[in-house]
């Protein structure tokens, strides 16, 4: 007769299989090593995954024991996981209190409430202007607004121009997936970034079909430009709410315009997404609005481009404490990539992203981590040219656990069945509001890696990653989840 503790691999093996299954409570008790090592093998060697790739690492870090070990040293294609090496790079390089400082300044003499000349505006990377990290992305351009018109300007003749490059070389990251330049988490990046971005178009349909359709932006009422050609039509049925509208883009001079078209039902609402294909020249867009609605005036005149640069206002961001919090708890691409090129800005004095790579692969290393163990090519994972070990999560993870600032990161990170990318994850299990963990998501790569407290007060630290499997995507996460709960549930004294 089979005992419980030699049922736990079957056991696994159905709760790895079964869609409809979560892990049973058998399989998320308490017990030694050798049962932990036989509950992974169970469900990474299930034949729904003889194609994938598994990587897996669990150490205690405290007792310098690995509980469980599987391809630790093999690359994979990390996903989000990146984040963990630009985050940590980043809190070590910079500190828990760096802000970013953007500089508002007048070229040109000021006279009689007159700016004769431009207003430059010079970034160094800022990537808190959004209604993500501060509820509005206009609050901070209206403040800058306030403290020029305290100066006495009413006017401006010239133009609100982006100034420096700060962040030289390409806004996209390399390796990046042109099919999603549309998508909101792909925007470009550069020196100035106005809400990530990306504004939303909001689109009513009117009261009568027939008639057009009402749209409005935010954060910014004028960004980006926009044509919009939506018609109101009936919907098919009672209740029934059509929303088709579709944008493109094309670039008339300088300016990007965002065509808006396609039709909504009567009274619908519907909310699209449009990316800023020239971060630069959206956050100035969204500047000249906030001087407009504070009763300053921007001419718009060709200036000669010369005379004295004096500073006006300078803006300063939150502490990178608050900003890791942005970006690790919702996975934020744009946040990391311009962590990723502040790092190089503040190291060698030029933002560019072969320097930021060149600089967080120092960095780990300094960590212990292997040369051959890490392939960095942007900040964010969302390059498929990104390959990482679990060995090389698990000692940056285990950097960050002995540094000083290890509560800030620690903060920083999504909880399970509370927040962030696993909200929704793991609940009902000892590892709900315990596993602190990144994730990682592009197609064929899920990755979670962090923390979990064992059930006698053990900090563990883990890396499962996992590549190029064909089962559904949720099949993987539940391994992954399963695994993390077992770990929050065992006793290790």
């Amino acid at each position: 007769m089979l005992s419980r503790r030699s049922l736990l691999p079957l056991l696994a093996l159905f709760a790895a299989c079964r869609p409809s299954l979560a892990p049973s409570p058998a399989s998320i008790s308490t017990g030694s090593r050798p049962a932990l090592r036989a509950f992974i093998d169970s469900m990474t060697d299930a034949p729904a995954f003889s194609n994938a790739h598994w990587g897996i690492l669990i150490v205690d870090p405290i007792r310098a024991e690995t509980l469980y070990a599987r391809n630790a040293g093999k690359l994979f294609m990390p996903a989000s996981n990146m984040k963990i090496l630009t985050s940590a790079t980043a809190l070590a390089q910079l500190g828990p209190d760096y802000r970013y400082r953007t500089t508002f300044a007048a070229r040109g003499p000021v006279a009689n409430g007159t700016l004769d000349g431009d207003l430059l505006v010079i970034g160094r990377g800022d990537p808190s202007v959004s209604d993500h990290m501060l509820g509005d992305a206009m609050i901070p351009l209206r403040t800058i607004a306030d403290s020029i018109a305290a100066r006495g300007i009413t006017r401006i003749t010239g133009k609100v121009i982006p100034y420096g490059d700060a962040f030289p070389g390409d806004m996209f990251g390399y390796g990046w997936t042109y099919a999603d330049f549309q998508d909101s988490y792909s925007a470009p990046i550069d020196e100035l970034l106005f809400n990530e971005g990306f504004s939303e178009a909001h689109v009513r349909g009117a009261a009568e079909a027939g008639a057009p359709a009402g749209v409005t932006l935010s954060p910014a009422k004028t960004v980006p430009a926009i044509q919009a050609s939506v018609t109101t039509v009936p919907p098919r049925r009672p209740g029934d709410t059509l929303a088709t509208t579709a944008i493109a883009s094309r670039k008339d001079s300088t300016t990007w315009v965002e065509m808006v078209t396609g039709r909504i039902a009567t009274n619908d609402t519907t909310t699209i997404e449009l990316v800023h294909h020239d971060p630069g020249l959206a956050y100035v867009a969204a500047m000249t609005e906030a001087l407009g609605a504070r009763g300053i005036t921007v001419d718009g005149r060709e200036t000669n481009g010369t005379g004295r640069i004096d500073t006006l206002a300078t803006l300063s961001s939150p502490p990178l404490s608050e900003i890791l919090k942005a970006l690790m708890k919702p996975s934020q691409n744009q946040i990391a990539e311009m962590l990723f090129r502040t790092i190089a800005l503040e190291r060698y004095g030029s933002g560019r992203p072969d320097s930021a790579a060149a600089a967080v692969r120092a960095q780990i290393m300094s960590w212990g981590v292997a040369q051959n163990e890490a392939v960095i090519r942007d900040g964010s994972g969302l390059s498929r040219y990104d390959y990482i070990s679990p060995r090389t999560v698990v000692r940056i993870l285990d950097a960050m656990r002995k540094s000083r600032a290890f509560q800030v990161y620690y903060d920083a990170l999504p909880i399970a069945g509370v927040d962030g990318t696993i909200r929704n994850r793991m609940k009902g299990t000892p590892a709900e509001n315990n596993v602190r963990a990144k994730t990682g998501s592009v197609a064929l790569s899920r990755s979670l890696s962090g923390y979990v407290t064992t059930a006698d007060q053990h900090m563990l630290i883990f890396s499962f990653l996992s590549n190029n499997w064909t089962v559904p995507t949720r099949e993987t996460e539940r391994v992954q989840d399963a695994i993390a709960a077992r770990l929050a549930g065992m006793r290790l004294r």
